[in-house]
């Protein structure tokens, strides 16, 4: 008895097998789709240009020097609470170097032309 039951559920497999089939080739266009998306937004973040005035400095701070205080605190085991000092080393104050780092910060985040010259900059210092 037991060899029919396997009989009939292989049956239902059989019967069930295009709409699977289906199923994986549509995920799969859609996996496909998604790392096209990805491939394009990576060639974007590499090649993207700043827009107009974002590169003009924040609170006296150019992105340049923004990049080296920012790496500046791997001296001190990548401790935020050194920024302060670390800017100060780089003649910006504490209050300039507030305005800066939020600044910088969204437009790094908000343009990816700005976000590509800060690592180009952070890589090379």
């Amino acid at each position: 008895m037991n060899l029919f039951k396997q009989f009939g559920d292989m049956a239902e497999m059989v019967k069930a097998a295009p709409g699977l089939i289906d199923q994986a080739n549509q995920l799969q266009a859609q996996s496909e789709q998604y790392r096209q998306q990805m491939d394009i937004q990576a060639v974007q973040a590499m090649t993207a240009d700043p827009q107009p005035g974002n590169l003009d400095p924040i609170a006296g701070v150019d992105l340049d020097r923004y990049a080296r205080i920012s790496k500046g605190i791997a001296a001190y085991g990548y401790d935020a609470t050194k920024l302060p000092a670390v800017a100060a080393m780089f003649g910006v104050d504490e209050a300039s170097w507030a305005s800066a780092a939020a600044g910088w910060a969204a437009r790094i985040q908000a343009d990816r032309g700005v976000g590509r010259r800060f690592n180009e900059i952070y890589q090379a210092v």
